[in-house]
């Protein structure tokens, strides 16, 4: 009976946490102006549900934050929709293949980095406020290093045909999106994260595992 009301807890938790994410990728709220670029809070939800749930709510959580990526690249497409939607594709079912991964495979991994790394820090007695943060911190800096880095890897040429740039400047590009947008966005969600999540726990919203 107990193991029943500790699994229906669970699910209805992760299913709150899909709400808010949902929320999150449909809303402005999704988004938070900073002096010099626009940051993303889409994969707090889903850090601090990987914390909180563990790794399989995180990478749940990361697949609804790939899928509504996914969506809203198709619906509504930018100059780079064909890196996180299959029906944006320039490149058939290759292209389709690989801009899955990037929308939604780079989010599952969000989750999946930030479960199993609090799951480290609590085995070696880390405190709890700089575990929240350290989570934070690498599921941002996953989110834009596996996103970059997968279209370096996979799209290039893609890529600088987009930006309208030679192949050879598209590391460049891309270094320079990780360094000046990536890591002031991963430091803005290393704080929200740990203020959060601590909040989350002190209010005995969610159990700390």
């Amino acid at each position: 009976m107990n193991k029943t009301k500790k699994g229906t807890g669970w699910t209805v938790r992760v299913a709150l946490m899909i709400a808010v994410v949902i929320l999150l990728a449909n809303t402005p709220l999704g988004m938070i102006q900073l002096p010099i670029i626009k940051a993303t809070t889409v994969h707090i939800p889903v850090i601090i549900g990987a914390i909180l749930l563990g790794p399989m709510a995180g990478a749940i959580l990361g697949a609804v934050f790939g899928i509504c990526s996914m969506l809203s690249n198709t619906y509504a497409p930018t100059l780079l929709s064909f890196a996180f939607s299959p029906f944006m594709s320039t490149t058939g079912l290759a292209g389709a293949v690989k801009a899955l991964w990037i929308s939604v495979g780079c989010r599952i991994l969000i989750g999946v980095v930030a479960g199993w790394l609090w799951i480290a820090l609590k085995k070696i007695k880390c405190p709890k406020i700089l575990g929240y943060g350290l989570c934070g911190f690498a599921g941002s800096m996953t989110n834009t290093v596996m996103v970059m880095g997968s279209i370096y890897f996979l799209l290039a040429q893609q890529y600088a045909q987009a930006k309208e740039v030679a192949v050879t400047a598209v590391f460049g590009l891309v270094m320079g999106t990780v360094t000046a947008s990536g890591i002031p966005e991963a430091i803005s969600v290393t704080i929200l994260v740990a203020l959060i999540t601590k909040a989350l726990v002190a209010a005995r919203l969610f159990e700390q595992r």
